[in-house]
């Protein structure tokens, strides 16, 4: 793996977990889209790939599914599992502290966002 792909995959990991952290969702309204336009996965691949960054205890017959058809990468799942438990530490240390009108609307305006470029991206 190249120093450059474990770099985004760092970021992408901590991004999620910051994400997940900051707003109390899943992380793969972050990891999805960054590995199907980052890491040029399939969006199955993508999901495969989330599912098993929270395979215990969430996802697990998911992940079993998704392990069978050949979608999930486990090298990248280990590498965001790692930074996304980092983020959501940070994350949260952040939003506990921002007021809640703030929250609702900083995730409202990243589900805008996130739900654009699924709906027209690639």
């Amino acid at each position: 793996m190249a120093t450059e792909q474990l770099i985004l995959l760092l970021a992408t990991g901590l991004l999620a977990g910051i994400v997940a952290g900051f707003f109390g969702v899943g992380g793969g309204i972050v990891i999805i889209p960054a590995l199907v336009f980052i890491f040029g996965m399939t969006q199955h691949q993508a999901q495969g790939t989330s599912l098993g960054v929270l395979l215990f205890p969430i996802g697990a017959m998911a992940v079993w599914n998704y392990h069978k058809a050949g979608f999930i990468n486990f090298k990248y799942v280990f590498i965001l599992v790692a930074a996304f438990v980092l983020g959501g530490y940070f994350g949260s240390l952040i939003s506990v502290n921002l007021p809640n009108q703030l929250l609702k609307r900083m995730f409202g305006i990243l589900m805008i966002l996130v739900g654009i470029k699924m709906f027209f991206g690639k």
